[in-house]
């Protein structure tokens, strides 16, 4: 099947404009919004932060999960290719970590707002907006058989990238600067 090149341009550009949006709209309302500094806290946790710092610790093992089960599912791991449980492993090591941010971002966006005043802060809020809009991204490139190769692990890696650099810039910070067990 040929395609046209408008056909060519909407099976990337329509993931992506949507992708974008997602973000732009997640920045937007946290920039907008008034932050509530209402915390939710959870029991056997110190505060709020410390159980962010977890379960952001707790998506990026499972983002490492997905990584290795992406990678033997596209056959770079012989010793797990072709196994039968690859790929339910994929699938709910990815639903799981994205149902552990769930809470984090509802507690950022709603408590905290989109903020800019240092940095770290920023970039964080970058990261997360583009988190989301790399997720969604994926997720619609996901449902797109005329898609190109490429664009799928290209999605996938940006999640995962993002992933990291929340993490990094949340759970590494606070565990450094407050410890582990607070």
């Amino acid at each position: 099947m040929t395609t046209t090149p408008v056909h060519q341009v909407t099976r990337v550009g329509i993931p992506l404009a949507v992708g974008a949006a997602a973000a732009v709209a997640l920045g937007v309302y946290g920039r907008v919004h008034n932050p509530t500094g209402v915390a939710i806290n959870v029991a056997g946790f110190s505060s709020f932060q410390s159980v962010k710092a977890w379960m952001a610790t707790l998506a990026l093992l499972l983002g490492v999960v997905q990584v290795v089960s992406a990678m033997a599912l596209f056959g770079h791991f012989k010793g797990l290719a072709g196994r039968s449980w690859v790929g339910p492993l994929h699938r709910w090591s990815g639903r799981a970590a994205v149902a552990v941010t769930l809470p984090v971002v509802a507690h950022c966006l709603y408590a905290l707002g989109f903020q800019y005043g240092e940095p770290r802060v920023l970039i964080h809020s970058l990261l997360g907006c583009f988190f989301y809009g790399a997720f969604v991204a994926k997720m619609l490139t996901l449902s797109r058989r005329d898609a190109p190769s490429w664009l799928l692990p290209v999605a996938g890696g940006a999640v995962f990238t993002a992933l990291v650099g929340l993490w990094l810039t949340s759970s590494l910070w606070f565990f450094t600067t407050f410890g582990i067990i607070r």
